[in-house]
This record gives structure tokens, sequence and C-alpha cells, in this order.
């Protein structure tokens, strides 16, 4: 029994000492960049690109709407902050990952 402790001993402190080695070299451990941020950098980039046009497109219908005097202003209300979601997601993401310390 005191063996199998001893040996669970020896190996959490072997991979806690291969984590301070690692950390202690901040290029090497941060030189890797993941495919899935590369990825979702990508994604974010194309559907920024297709919405540009979309939200102008509905800023004019909105305008034309509100000269006709046919909108309900919750949906103007709506568009705006759907389009500073849509644009503003970046900034809402890295000030939520600021306040957890993430």
């Amino acid at each position: 029994m005191t063996l199998k402790i001893r040996e669970r001993t020896r190996a959490r402190c072997r991979l806690l000492l291969q984590a301070m080695i690692w950390g202690s070299v901040p290029g090497i451990a941060l030189a890797q960049s993941s495919p899935f941020m590369t990825g979702m950098t990508s994604l974010q980039a194309n559907i920024l690109s297709w919405l540009t046009p979309v939200a102008i497109i509905l800023v004019m219908v909105l305008g034309g709407m509100a000269m006709a005097s046919r909108m309900s202003w919750g949906w103007c209300i709506g568009a705006i902050f759907g389009i500073a979601i849509a644009f503003g997601a970046p900034q809402i993401v890295t000030w939520i990952r600021g306040m957890f310390g993430v």
C-alpha cells in the first residue's frame, strides 16, 4: 500500500517539476498557437465581413420604415442591440474574460 502511495507521490512530483520547467520558459510554452483559435479567428472575420453589408442594409430599411411611419420602435432597438453585439463581440469577450481572470 505504501509503495503505491510513494509511486503516486513521485509521479506527481515529476509532473510538478516538468510544469515548473515549462512554465519558466515562456517563449517555448507560449510559442504554440492553437489551431482552434486560428479557425475561430478566421470564422469571426468571415462572419463580420458578411454581416457588414447586412447591417448597412438593415439600417437603410429601418430608416425607410421610420420615414413612412411603419416601424415598431422595438424592432429599431432590437436591431441596434444586435448590431452592437455582433460588432462588439471581441471586446465583450475580452471584458468578460478580464472579469474572471481567464
